[in-house]
Parts: C-alpha cells; structure tokens; sequence
C-alpha cells in the first residue's frame, strides 16, 4: 500500500460535512446527480488493514459502518507481514492476537460480512514480510526460518554474500540497513526469484482458500522494493545458472574472471537480461499463486494491487502487469492511484482502463490522503473511465478520529446514494 500516510484529518471532517451540505442546498446539484451514476453492479469496496482485526469489536464496528455507508466489497489484509490473521499451519499467528488463542479474525468477518451482503476477499501481503524497525518475535517467522529467501540490496551484496545467512547477524544487518532507508524501502522482503519463496506464497494462498470461502484473494506488495534489489547470493547464482547457457565461451571466459572478484559481475555485464528476468521471475510467482488458488476455487477472484504506471511499476519494481495482462494471470487490476493530482489520476486510470481491455479495472483511491470533496471527485472520475469498482484506502483512516462512522456513512451516502446499498 502506500509509501506515505500522512494527511489532516481536520480538513477531511471538515470537507465531509460541506461536500454533504452542497449535495443539499436547493440551486446545488445533487452529489448523486453531480457526478457520474453508479452502475448496480459496481465493486465498492474499502482496504481493510489488519490494525480492524485486532479484536471482534472492531470487526463488528467495520462490517457494520461499510454497509451503512453502501459499500459491498470488503478487501481484509489477513497477511500483513508473513503472519496470520487466520488460522494457519504455515505461518505464525499475529503477534497482536496473543491475548486472544480462540479468536479467528477471517472467520469473524466472513460471519458477519455475508449476512450484511458484503464481499470478503483475503488481502495478501506477498514481498513484504517484515518491519525493519521491530523484527518479528515468533521464531517461526520466515525471515527465521529462511534468511536466505530475503532480498539483498546492491549495496550489502558482496558484504552479504560471504555471510552464513543462518547466523543472526545476516538479518540483524539487513535490518539495520533497511531502518536507514524507510522514505524507499518498507521493509524486509521475500525474493521470488528463489522457487522456495515463491512456493510458500502459493501454500499460504492455497490454505486460504481450502479453509475459508472467501470471495477472492488480493495479492498487495507483488514487487521489488526497488531496482536494487534483490542481490541475495541465492538470487545471483540463480541468475548465473539461468543467463549462462546463452553465452558464448569467450564471454562465459569474461565474466567468470571478473566474477572472481565481483559477485555483481553477471548482473552488470548483462544489465537487460537481469532486469527481464527479474521481471519474469515476479510473473512466475503470481502465475503459480492463481493456478494454486484456481485449482481449489475455479471461480474465485484474483485481484492485484500494482503500481499504476505501467512502465515505472516494470522498470523500478519489475512488476510488469501489462504481461500479467496478456497472458491472463490475474481478473481483477488495481491500479493504486493514490495521487492528489486530479489529472494525473484521471490519466492513470484511464490507461489502465486500455491496457486492461475487458478484464476489470477497480481503482485505487488514496482517500487517506484527499479531502471528502477531492475523494467523491476521485470515484467520479473513475466512473467516467467506465472503471468496473472502487476500493478507497483505507477504512481505518476513514473512521480514525476526528473521522468517525457518521462521516464514512456521510460519504458512502455521497458516493453511492440511497438506492445502491
């Protein structure tokens, strides 16, 4: 999600209220009539962080304050940072649900999400895996259990390469690094250019979707913190072994010399081919996550959170969705258009509309960052470029105080109106 959170929660309050008066004085357009309709089968839907999954009070609250205000769609962050807000065999639960062994945060919501009429899908965080700031304290966390699956920088590649990735200092030093770069980096992640890594994600989704009958799975953080990454000793031979056979003798005689004393060496002989596959390693993992999940629930929604420039997202987080597109790896794109720049969403969504074609775009709204007026603007916008849905990020920041559940009802009733509950 996004990269920074900060915004004035006064001004929202008090954009709410006057974007609803507006809607109301006689000789002002009506919000409903101002803007563009929806359509009845539009995806209204709000980006759920597990913060609401804390406790059975809050879920309760949540479910009840987004049918209110006319949503239909619920996205739930269930994997935040390689942990459980389920029940799970693979991964450790949730720090945060210590307090309470019995409780099923997904289960909870499922329970009262449905007969509300509200969608659920299962939000997954797939790279991220970790804070840098507080490491996680289950030993069973995969950056325990496989140091060696995390993604290195250019910058500690060779000082990581000659490192046991099993001695604490290996992560200890990843994460110190990484707390020095938090206006970029958000944290630790998994690699998935290691098959392992990639294998566990499908495992994750798998045993989602076996448990839970959840509408769909949301996969969120399907790409590289940066281009500079991931320069894991793991990652580089993977690479070596894969670029190599298309060499010539005398270039393998080239590299092999330089690689004696630079372990970068094949990455920076052959910067296109180590773009292209990491590029192509992304796809492979989320190709490998939908046949997983499609296996158990053919009709199961497979959404994804992706940078909305095409080009940028491909060229500085290898997430080339436009491929992702083409070859029918994912049915829903959510293109985060988290700008404040009016035009610049509008054209963000509109050339995701393109590239999209028939397959349905849901756009992304930054609302944490936007004023109520710029927000129900925003949603407007996205129905002018015959956008299949909305997902608004995100319900905590919308109901934080001084926000509250009046104001999200006030703006669904904006949005939506009443004769799309």
């Amino acid at each position: 999600m996004p990269l920074n959170s900060s915004r004035s929660a006064i001004v929202w309050a008090v954009l709410v209220v006057t974007a609803i008066a507006a809607a109301l004085l006689p000789g002002v357009p009506r919000a409903a009539e101002a803007r563009t309709q929806p359509s009845v089968d539009e995806v209204r839907a709000l980006w759920v962080t597990r913060v609401t999954l804390s406790s059975p009070n809050a879920i309760a609250q949540m479910v009840e304050s987004a049918k209110r205000a006319g949503f239909n769609t619920l996205l739930v962050q269930v994997r935040g940072r390689g942990d459980a807000y389920y029940r799970s065999s693979i991964e450790p639960r949730a720090s945060e649900l210590a307090k309470r062994p019995e409780f099923d945060p997904l289960a909870e919501v499922l329970a009262r999400a449905r007969p509300a009429g509200l969608n659920v899908h299962a939000w997954i965080n797939v790279g991220l895996v970790a804070s840098a700031v507080a490491l996680p304290s289950s030993r069973q966390h995969v950056i325990y259990r496989h140091p060696e699956w995390l993604m290195v920088p250019r910058e500690l590649a060779t000082e990581l390469s000659a490192m046991d990735s099993r001695r604490p200092e290996y992560v200890r030093r990843l994460a110190r690094w990484t707390r020095t770069r938090t206006d970029d980096v958000e944290g630790l992640y998994t690699s998935p250019i290691q098959p392992a890594a990639a294998t566990h994600i499908a495992s994750v989704a798998t045993e989602i979707v076996t448990k839970y009958r959840v509408a769909g799975v949301h996969l969120d953080y399907v790409r590289f913190p940066n281009e500079a990454f991931d320069f894991s000793r793991a990652s580089l031979q993977q690479f070596k072994a894969n670029v190599r056979p298309q060499l010539t003798e005398a270039e393998r005689r080239r590299v092999d010399g330089q690689e004696t004393s630079n372990p970068l060496a094949y990455t920076m002989l052959f910067p296109d081919r180590w773009n292209s596959f990491r590029q192509s390693r992304l796809t492979t993992l989320v190709m490998r996550v939908r046949t997983a999940v499609k296996a158990v629930r053919p009709d199961l929604t497979v959404s994804v959170a992706v940078v909305p420039d095409a080009t940028a997202a491909a060229a500085s987080r290898m997430q080339d969705w436009r491929t992702w597109l083409d070859q029918s790896l994912i049915d829903v794109l959510c293109p985060m258009a988290y700008t404040q720049d009016r035009e610049l969403f509008e054209q963000q969504i509109r050339t995701a509309q393109a590239f999209a074609g028939q397959r349905p775009v849901w756009a992304g709204v930054g609302a944490y960052r936007l004023s109520a007026s710029a927000t129900l603007d925003r949603i407007a916008a996205a129905r002018r470029h015959k956008a299949a849905g909305i997902i608004l990020f995100s319900y905590e920041s919308l109901v934080t105080p001084p926000n509250s559940a009046t104001s999200l009802t006030e703006l669904g009733r904006a949005a939506f109106g009443n004769g799309f509950r």
